[in-house]
């Protein structure tokens, strides 16, 4: 994202985590066109392990790759119930992180999607609708100049 150098990403992933009491927070971004829009874990706060490194993210494939397509948030109260046992292994980060209830929205810049903003807990369905739903009220100051709240819907 080139929207604008100063912007520290760091520093306003940890607000939201602060606010929220997020067990992680992480963002990928777009690495290269040329590369089929590849997406990579650029920033993260939280994690267990430096094992998000080595996870190369495509659009339409696991969660992120899913908000990275459509461009719409994704809520997941809880991942057992919802992703299934059996298909955890589709979404490496979720498994990486051993997180059970999450949310993503996507990041734009020029009115195309430049990343993902994932957050999320270690524990089953403490990410709810009404907290997610603030979470993106609260991410538009923040990240304002690459959330765009028409895009995304509500």
């Amino acid at each position: 994202m080139n929207g604008q150098e100063n912007f520290n990403y760091q520093q306003e992933m940890a607000r939201l985590r602060d606010h929220f009491d997020f067990d992680f927070v992480g963002l990928a971004l777009v690495q290269s066109i040329e590369s089929r829009f590849e997406l990579k874990w650029v920033f993260t706060m939280g994690n267990r392990s430096n094992r998000y490194r080595r996870i190369v993210l495509q659009t339409g494939k696991g969660i992120v790759g899913h908000v990275f397509k459509t461009g719409k948030p994704l809520l997941v109260e809880d991942a057992e119930k919802i992703l299934g046992g059996k298909d955890l292994y589709n979404y490496p980060i979720i498994v990486a992180e051993g997180l059970k209830s999450f949310g993503a929205i996507a990041l734009y810049e020029y009115n195309r999607v430049k990343g993902v903003l994932l957050v999320g807990y270690r524990t089953e369905e403490k990410l709810t609708l009404e907290c997610f739903t603030e979470f993106k009220q609260v991410v538009g100051p923040t990240f304002g100049q690459f959330y765009n709240k028409e895009m995304v819907g509500n």
